[in-house]
């Protein structure tokens, strides 16, 4: 899934939402690195799980610089701009089925702590973060949140249903929320599946203390595969960045990435 060359055409699904590059001024100077080579670093540090200080030379780019507009752009709102971008080609493309969602977890392991970081349960308490991902029945992601490790499933399922995706793309009203949605034992709540239906959704969460079997996993396992594609992106293994708004760009592009590989049938 992880590849450390980027190709043209992401950069050209990103370069519309980018500003107008800076031009030498009337003093001269030292040009400006590109949008192109930065964005370039920013994707080589994802796919690579390089660190920032580790980024090779012949790049272009300092990962300084790069962190720098990786932040930059995500105050900006250009992540969230291109992922809705991606979900509308998706969905124009007839590869966006948004009646059903699938919620689920995964703990990575946060070197020095952090914004949105906690004890981790599975980690003998060391500091962790928690993505929760919300993808459709063929594994598009369409939401990543990070929370603390410590963060409880149930309590993170709410927050990412409601960031459901309006996407347009096609004739029609958006889609304002699933008919369905798909969850494992860690979601079940008798007060989540009450929410879930007076917000016209059936719940389909695996109770707690009963045998395995019930079916659900032939919906769920998608979301498995999804996780799998976000840890191929190697920066999405470890936490290393300390700031919440990293991470959140992280999540973003992370999600942008998938939703571009499957556009272009990359993704497996």
């Amino acid at each position: 899934m992880a590849t450390a060359h980027m190709p043209d055409e992401f950069f050209d699904a990103v370069a519309h939402h980018l500003p107008p590059e800076q031009p030498v001024g009337p003093k001269g100077g030292r040009p400006r690195v590109g949008h192109r080579t930065a964005l370039r670093v920013i994707w080589f540090v994802l796919t690579a799980g390089t660190r920032w200080e580790d980024v090779p030379a012949e790049l272009g780019c300092s990962g300084r610089t790069a962190h720098r507009r990786l932040r930059a752009w995500e105050e900006a709102g250009i992540w969230d701009r291109l992922k809705a971008d991606l979900l509308g080609l998706l969905k124009r493309a007839g590869k966006l089925d948004l009646d059903t969602v699938i919620i689920d977890g995964v703990t990575v392991r946060a070197f020095g702590g952090g914004e949105a970081t906690g004890p981790s349960p599975v980690d003998r308490g060391r500091p962790g973060t928690k993505h929760t991902l919300m993808v459709n029945k063929a594994g598009v992601p369409l939401v990543i949140h990070t929370a603390g490790a410590n963060a409880s499933d149930q309590t993170q399922f709410l927050p990412v249903l409601l960031d459901f995706p309006k996407v347009g793309g096609t004739p029609g009203r958006p889609k304002e929320l699933p008919d369905e949605a798909y969850a494992d034992r860690g979601y079940d709540s008798g007060l989540l599946r009450t929410l879930l239906r007076w917000l016209g959704i059936e719940p389909h969460i695996a109770k707690r203390r009963t045998e395995h079997g019930s079916g659900l996993g032939k919906v769920r396992w998608v979301v498995e595969r999804t996780i799998g594609w976000l840890k191929g992106l190697r920066r999405m293994r470890v936490r290393y960045d300390r700031l919440g708004v990293i991470m959140d760009a992280w999540a973003t592009l992370a999600a942008s990435v998938i939703c571009f590989r499957i556009l272009h049938e990359d993704a497996v």
